[in-house]
């Protein structure tokens, strides 16, 4: 019988791993990678029956998942977030999928919400992701934020949605903008980028006109306005925290 490993990573996710972790309860074996939680994610997961290994020496969600995926034992891997859930229509499709498969990896189509109202435009849906795969048959990129799956295998198409309870509140949207567009800044930094403030500008208003007009963000009602303006904050913030690492690091050298 073919086993299947469900992977992820946490930090502080009390308030979300219950319910992640009962919608995989059907997998062989739940591998959770816990980076110092200061709530009780440890203990729910450990009650719920997953395996939890604590690795507090944050790198990356690259490195941080190819950490959880060398611990998983299954031929096959599904991997999830804390904020994912797997509906009862997808759990059916993942093991028809491994029972008799024609890939080495599948996308799933992902339907996220934002404060409290799924988005079926904007850019978000169908948002097809590479998440259920043989062990073997990929890794993840060791980037610090918006890590991918790598893999030479062409990906087949799951149908059923995977639930992405993404911002539950705007406090949320906030936290998240700011810790996002501060890692996305030191990546592009890493990579070479520059940045200037029109730079910041220009990438910030095209975010708006991308996610609102060009990915039909209008028919997403007056949230989909909030999200398209967050999203052009969020890009804005990431350039502009480029440009301020790179006069940073410019003065360093001055001294």
């Amino acid at each position: 019988m073919t086993r299947l490993s469900v992977i992820l990573i946490t930090q502080n996710e009390a308030h979300n791993i219950e319910a992640c972790l009962r919608s995989v309860a059907f997998a062989d074996e739940i591998v959770v990678v816990d980076s110092g939680s200061t709530d009780n994610t440890v203990e729910r997961a450990t009650a719920l029956g997953a395996q939890v290994h604590l690795r507090s020496d944050w790198a990356g969600f690259g490195v941080q998942k190819n950490r959880a995926l060398a611990l998983a034992s299954s031929e096959w891997v599904l991997s999830i977030d804390a904020d994912e859930r797997v509906t009862p229509q997808l759990q059916r499709q993942i093991e028809q999928a491994i029972a008799a498969p024609t890939f080495d990896v599948y996308e799933l189509p992902r339907l996220s919400s934002y404060c409290g109202q799924p988005i079926r435009h904007s850019g978000w849906y169908p948002d097809r992701v590479k998440r259920l795969f043989r062990r073997e048959a990929a890794t993840f990129s060791d980037d610090l934020v918006h890590e991918r799956l790598v893999t030479q295998s062409r990906a087949g198409r799951l149908d059923a949605d995977l639930l992405h309870e993404s911002f539950t509140s705007f406090e949320s949207v906030l936290d998240k903008m700011n810790r996002y567009s501060s890692a996305g800044a030191k990546g592009l930094l890493a990579k070479g980028r520059k940045g200037s403030l029109g730079s910041a500008l220009g990438h910030g208003l095209w975010a708006f006109l991308r996610t609102y007009v060009f990915r039909l963000g209008f028919l997403d009602g007056r949230m989909g306005l909030v999200l398209a303006i967050s999203n052009a904050e969020g890009t804005y913030y990431r350039y502009l925290k480029l440009w301020l690492l790179q006069r940073g690091e410019q003065a360093s050298r001055a001294k």
